[in-house]
Parts: structure tokens; C-alpha cells; sequence
């Protein structure tokens, strides 16, 4: 059974960081792309970063331009989004999601990934 588990969410203050994590588990993971994306409430998801299944090319949302930093380990089947400098308007469930070979002009569309972490929950306070 193909599965994603987000971890590393939290609490933190403005101007702090931290570290998600995304271990999946039932596929050969260095040929899944990763995407993760957010969603505030009452807003839909979008997306906030992705790596390339090669681990090649990475993609950033304008938002997360040099504040996040996305990796990908694929001897330990994880993937992980740094983020620095977070702020109220990142608070939000973080999603890792995975798509076999995706291309890499699909891979800031959430609509191409058919497997998807239940998410993990980012709070900045003010």
C-alpha cells in the first residue's frame, strides 16, 4: 500500500522555522516526484514546493522563494521542506503529495499527484 506521512509541523513564532518531513512507503521512491502544498482555512490548496524525480529541478511558489528549501533522500524514502522565516500567512496543513515520474512542467499542479499525506499542521503566531 502506497503511503505518505507528513511530520515536523508545530507552532512557531514569526521569524522562525521549521522542518517537514515526508516518508512514504510502498513505492520505489526515487521515481516519485514530490510536491508540497498548504492549505489556510477557507482557502484551497496550493502549491509551495516540489522536486523532480531525478532530484534535479525544484520549484518554488513565489511565496516560498527563498525561504523554503525543498530535498529529497531517497535512501531513506523522505523528502523535506525547510522553511525559515515563517510568518502568520504561511499557518496552514502542510501536504506532501507523489507522482510517479511526473514531469516536471506538472509538478506544481496539484492535480497530477494521486497520492497524498493526511497533512501536518504549521502554525506561525503573530
Amino acid at each position: 500500500q502506497v503511503q505518505l506521512a507528513e511530520s515536523g509541523g508545530g507552532l512557531v513564532q514569526t521569524g522562525g522555522s521549521l522542518r517537514l518531513s515526508c516518508a512514504a512507503s510502498g513505492l520505489t521512491f526515487s521515481n516519485y516526484a514530490i510536491g508540497w502544498f498548504r492549505q489556510a482555512p477557507g482557502k484551497e490548496r496550493e502549491f509551495a514546493a516540489a522536486i523532480g524525480w531525478s532530484g534535479r529541478r525544484t520549484y518554488y511558489a513565489d511565496s516560498a522563494k527563498d525561504r523554503f528549501t525543498i530535498s529529497r533522500d531517497n535512501a531513506k524514502n523522505t523528502a523535506s521542506l525547510q522553511m525559515t522565516n515563517l510568518t502568520p500567512e504561511d499557518t496552514a496543513v502542510y501536504y506532501c503529495a507523489a507522482d510517479f515520474r511526473l514531469s516536471d512542467y506538472k509538478l506544481v499542479q496539484k492535480g497530477w499527484y494521486h497520492v497524498w499525506g493526511q497533512g501536518t499542521q504549521v502554525t506561525v503566531s503573530s
